[in-house]
């Protein structure tokens, strides 16, 4: 079985052109702002984009658009790859990043919504590429491909292929009898509630740039910021409440909210993995508010509730927002601010890490397996709520943890090359992986990722790939059995 290699080329194609589009929107900021350095370099950047992607386009014509398994593996790997590539073009052309090597860790880190940087001084960047960074997280956090599957009919080409491999979670969940009205029920919700919260962040008191900047950013989950204080620039209730609570409804499974707008209101609330997500943030919101106040940090147990549900929703939504030095807290904080980067949110959310279900699936199988030592014949199926879940899934969750895991601890060793202290090198690596983009030690609130080398960034970066493409899309291109015909 060969390639559909036209097919493959036609759509990194069409991503090229949606790249390059989409670079319009920082370029008019960019001139609005008299920027002209860096509106000449999202110029440059977008006409190689679209000039690339439309000579694909115009001249590759395939001969069969059907596509096989293979096929979407490569393409959703290829395709991050190339949009993180064009990305790259504007801090590069801009002057603000001299090397390629670092402006594709800055393209990779904001495409991939992981939010780590390596740039020390925020405030000093042009405005285009400020709003770059945070569109980015925007572009990607819904994934790039699910917005090309919405425009594959159109071309005679079937996108489930891609979104299997391309979408979060142990298993794709349509909305529609077709893939392509799935994917654009998605970006219709996604639109409305970017919408929504812009709206209400220019009612906090923000203006128009501040509130785009934090609304791609929080409903993509990805938290970079415009200013060195991060949230706590802005010191207002309003504005971390807002920040939050989007960012926990872009970590809620997405097809819930098309439950919503068919007025099944008990199949969202009944969720389970919402109910769970919810439990587990509330739970450990509680413990590091009792922890920070008894531990005297903060002088009140109100000021210890605010910060405590702020970055509990940041690391678990893996937006990565702070409005405090959290490296300063005590280490039962910490450690829980760690799992929570570790469990991430639901499945089919824009945000990464593991995902709330393969956690509850991890400890059905715990419970099962230990009644099977007491009754050893029984049947006892694992189930999520009153579901039963089919043994290939509970197959794929155990793969993936092991993955995962065995990639956590690879990639530790890696990144300890770098001989900084544990609490930095473990961090390093859960942030890339998670997509979460801040860690502890040095990787704190006051420090960034040029702390490393540039092979070390490299790695990270394609470390944030592959967290984004839930590991196993670029761990098969790894395999021979991958790329043979048959």
């Amino acid at each position: 079985m060969s390639f559909n290699r036209k097919v493959i080329i036609r759509i990194i194609g069409i991503v090229s052109v949606m790249i390059g589009i989409s670079m319009m929107l920082p370029l008019l900021t960019s001139y609005y702002y008299g920027e002209k350095e860096s509106g000449l370099a999202f110029l440059k950047s977008a006409g190689l984009a679209l000039s690339s992607g439309l000579l694909i386009v115009i001249f590759v014509r395939p001969d069969s658009n059907v596509l096989k398994i293979r096929d979407g593996y490569l393409i959703a790997a290829i395709c991050w790859f190339v949009a993180s590539a064009f990305g790259a073009l504007p801090y590069l052309f801009s002057g603000m990043i001299p090397s390629y090597g670092d402006a594709l860790f800055e393209s990779v880190s904001g495409f991939t919504t992981t939010g780590a940087t390596i740039i020390d001084d925020l405030s000093a960047l042009p405005k285009g590429i400020q709003l770059w960074r945070s569109f980015s997280h925007w572009l990607g956090a819904m994934g790039i491909l699910i917005l090309a599957i919405s425009l594959l009919p159109a071309l005679g080409i079937g996108g489930l292929k891609i979104a299997s491999a391309e979408a979060p979670g142990p298993t794709v969940e349509k909305m529609s009898t077709k893939i392509a009205d799935s994917a654009r029920k998605l970006y219709v919700m996604y639109v409305s509630f970017t919408l929504i919260e812009i709206v209400l962040l220019i009612f906090g008191g923000l203006n128009l740039f501040d509130a785009l900047i934090h609304t791609f950013s929080s409903i993509g989950t990805g938290g970079l910021s415009n200013y060195e204080k991060g949230v706590a620039h802005f010191d207002s209730l309003y504005v971390e409440s807002v920040l939050i609570f989007f960012s926990a409804i872009a970590s809620i499974n997405f097809v819930l909210y098309n439950h919503l707008l068919k007025g099944k209101w008990r199949d969202f609330i009944r969720d389970n993995e919402l109910r769970a997500f919810l439990m587990i943030l509330a739970g450990a919101a509680v413990l590091i508010a009792l922890n920070l106040w008894v531990s005297g940090t903060y002088s009140t147990l109100g000021i210890s509730v605010r910060h405590s549900i702020f970055q509990a929703s940041a690391f678990m939504s893996t937006s990565g927002f702070f409005i405090a030095d959290y490296t300063k807290w005590p280490a039962f904080s910490q450690m829980i601010l760690f799992c929570l980067m570790l469990i991430g949110g639901c499945s089919a959310s824009t945000c990464g890490s593991i995902k709330v279900i393969r956690i509850m699936i991890l400890f059905k199988l715990i419970k099962r397996g230990m009644y099977k030592r007491l009754h050893p014949n029984a049947v006892v199926p694992v189930k999520v709520g009153s579901r039963p879940i089919s043994a290939e899934t509970v197959s794929k969750v155990v793969s993936f943890l092991i993955m995962y895991f065995t990639i956590f601890a690879v990639s530790s060793l890696i990144i300890s090359l770098e001989n900084y202290d544990l609490l930095t090198t473990f961090s390093a690596t859960a942030s890339a992986l998670s997509n979460t983009g801040m860690g502890m030690g040095l990787l704190g609130p006051d420090g960034n990722c040029d702390i490393f080398s540039l092979p070390t960034r490299l790695y990270m970066a394609v470390l944030m790939i592959a967290g984004r493409l839930e590991l196993f899309t670029i761990i098969m291109l790894l395999s021979p059995s991958f790329w043979r015909a048959r």
